[in-house]
């Protein structure tokens, strides 16, 4: 969780403000919007919904793993 956060963390405030005048020297591809004023006002919404995504993925996947510890737990156990 940290590491999504750190990089939720450097999308939003470094991209998007830290470091939005030396971005801005740079264009996104096929438009004429400069780098750090897209980081700014869009690119740290989809970096965030990125983050959503690998977080439900990464629990869904643990909570199988448990889930299943916990069925063969009780198979054992004869319940």
């Amino acid at each position: 969780m940290a590491v999504l956060l750190s990089v939720w963390f450097v999308a939003g405030l470094g991209c998007g403000v830290l470091w939005a005048d030396w971005l801005n020297q740079y264009t996104l591809p096929g438009t004429a919007f400069p780098l750090g004023f897209w980081f700014a006002q869009q690119g740290s919404i989809v970096v965030f919904v990125a983050v959503i995504l690998v977080y439900c993925v990464l629990m869904n996947r643990l909570d199988r793993k448990h889930h299943n510890e916990l069925v063969e737990i009780r198979r054992k156990e004869g319940r």
